[in-house]
């Protein structure tokens, strides 16, 4: 099939700059991790990337772990941007990420100079790309020197490999140490991409101060918090074929009758906003003008158009921000009693 992209595809997206660089990226990027594997259908994957690409999404995220099985969601990208992407890869950002099991034996994980190099090598062959816009180390290694791990990541950047470098899953703490190290080896950390949601606050008790004063961008992975926020289990119910069906990232015992009323008082919030809670929890992430992007997954292209259904409503109010927040905060049984009512 021949492929043309929309003329006016970047008019509705919006795009804000990544900490203090040059690099804006879009408000809603696509994730690869899940539905993009050697076991999900081909067609299903290219058409969800193409109508992303056409709404404005220009950002993909990638590691090289996603599958399953691992290394496939790359190999399945890479076939969309041979297939019909590539006239457009100068429009294009591409990040890929190291860290995480990926082969056998000692240097298959982790943060040791052998293994990010080795690893995004590996990456640009099953992509057929000569370089990555952004390549992030993936988590923080308890064992391997940090200095290693930094001046890797710097020489790949020298290299021509990556023209940008970040990492991910880092503390503020462990933020604070590799981007002190970045600077001083003269090159920045452009972006941190972290978990964060309305039910996964973490990133508000330090990190983001840190990266907002160190010009580092961020970018927030779970934004569903694996689902939760979808609006699939508001009746308490799991559906077949579910995260929380198949009990791996998202357990089905985590779902109690607590949670079900924070969700439900959340959606009620959404539905008298005409929205779906799936955009609303997006909203309210894109409320902090120092979250540069949200990255979310997409199984279709009908769960990406509900998803990018957040960028067609004005932002959320002071009013509504101030019940989420009491929601989030919660008297529970205030909500209950909000309900009953």
């Amino acid at each position: 099939m021949v492929y043309t992209a929309k003329e006016n595809r970047y008019e509705i997206m919006k795009y804000r700059r990544c900490g203090k660089s040059g690099l804006k990226l879009p408000e809603i990027s696509l994730g690869l991790w899940h539905n993009f594997g050697g076991v999900d259908c081909y067609e299903t994957g290219r058409e969800t990337v193409l109508n992303a690409f056409d709404a404005g999404i220009c950002h993909f995220d990638l590691a090289n772990n996603y599958g399953p099985p691992p290394g496939s969601a790359e190999i399945t990208f890479g076939r969309i941007l041979k297939e019909n992407l590539k006239p457009y890869r100068d429009e294009i950002i591409v990040s890929t990420k190291a860290g995480f099991d990926m082969w056998p034996g000692p240097y298959g994980e982790w943060g040791s100079r052998k293994y990010l190099i080795a690893s995004l090598d590996a990456s640009l062959k099953r992509m057929g790309l000569d370089y990555v816009d952004i390549f992030y180390h993936h988590r923080p290694d308890p064992d391997t020197p940090i200095e290693e791990t930094m001046a890797a990541l710097v020489d790949i950047v020298r290299e021509g490999k990556a023209l940008y470098i970040g990492i991910s899953n880092y503390n503020a703490e462990q933020s604070a140490r590799a981007i002190s190290m970045l600077n001083a080896l003269g090159v920045h950390c452009l972006i941190h991409q972290a978990s964060y949601s309305m039910l996964n606050r973490w990133i508000e008790e330090g990190l983001l101060d840190l990266l907002d004063r160190e010009g580092t961008g961020c970018i927030c992975f779970s934004p569903l918090a694996q689902g939760l926020l979808s609006g699939r289990y508001l009746d308490g119910a799991v559906p077949a074929g579910s995260r929380a069906s198949r009990d791996v990232f998202l357990k089905s015992s985590s779902i109690t009758p607590q949670l079900l009323d924070k969700l439900n008082a959340l959606n009620d919030i959404a539905r008298e906003s005409g929205i779906s809670l799936s955009a609303l929890a997006i909203l309210w992430i894109l409320r902090d003008s120092r979250n540069t992007s949200v990255l979310i997954g997409a199984s279709s292209s009908s769960q990406l158009k509900e998803n990018l259904s957040a960028l067609s409503h004005p932002p959320l109010s002071a009013e509504e921000l101030d019940r989420i927040e009491k929601i989030l905060s919660n008297d529970l049984l205030q909500i209950q009693e909000k309900r009953v009512n």
